[in-house]
């Protein structure tokens, strides 16, 4: 446990829902033919193993889904171990990223995705963020302490995209939360299908760099869960 992890905060329904009005009332991205900017955050303990494998062999396409919509940088940040956190720079490109995530072995440990939401509130004060990504498939943490830093993020106009493999309701539940209070999604992949998470993944950077419309465009086609996602990002939903 963090010293910043010591005392969770506590946020009420009321508080919930202000989050989420606020976030309402920011205008809809709009294709803008520049660069989109994402932070791709993965759960790098042992048992992320296998994904992460996945993830280092896939991650090129969402480079590729976006050549024609002006582009993407992505920042690579994760977690493992005891306490471990890394961010990386800002890559331009695949196999620059792919370099980084092949350096990378998964170790035992407890989530940090509080980590995670920190850094990414950090991040998108300084300089705007398009989403932020997270790969993971379970929560240890305080979920109020998790939906009170997601709602500050929602309130910059930051959608947070929640992946995870099985079924566990609790972390379901603080997933689509999060998900919720950023005007994300939260969905889950099947552990066999790569093509299932290389289809998610280039779904969110196309919204990131081009917003909801070439989202529409990419998901025909597509796996049936990249057209739930393009459901639950709709404007007017």
């Amino acid at each position: 446990m963090g010293k910043d992890d010591k005392l969770p905060v506590r946020s009420s329904g009321q508080d919930i829902e202000a989050f989420v009005e606020q976030a309402r009332r920011l205008p809809e991205k709009t294709d803008s033919g520049q660069r989109g900017r994402l932070v791709f955050a993965l759960d790098a303990t042992a048992s992320r193993q296998p994904t992460w494998d996945r993830a280092c062999e896939i991650q090129g396409d969402m480079f590729l889904a976006t050549d024609k919509l002006g582009g993407l940088d992505v920042q690579l940040c994760f977690y493992r171990g005891y306490g471990e956190f890394s961010v990386s720079p800002w890559y331009s490109s695949s196999s620059d990223l792919v370099r980084r995530m092949t350096s990378v072995f998964c170790l035992g440990g407890l989530t940090q995705i509080g980590k995670v939401l920190r850094h990414a509130l950090k991040e998108a004060r300084k300089s705007k963020i398009n989403a932020v990504v997270f790969v993971g498939d379970c929560v240890e943490e305080n979920p109020d302490h998790l939906a009170h830093l997601a709602g500050q993020i929602g309130i910059l106009g930051v959608p947070l995209f929640l992946f995870y493999e099985g079924r566990d309701p609790r972390t379901i539940r603080v997933f689509r939360q999060i998900a919720h209070l950023t005007r994300g999604a939260a969905c889950p992949f099947d552990h066999a299908s790569a093509e299932q998470l290389r289809d998610l993944l280039s779904a969110v950077a196309v919204y990131a760099t081009g917003g909801w419309r070439a989202l529409e465009q990419f998901s025909d086609g597509r796996h049936g869960s990249v057209k739930k996602l393009t459901q639950q990002l709709k404007p007017d939903r």
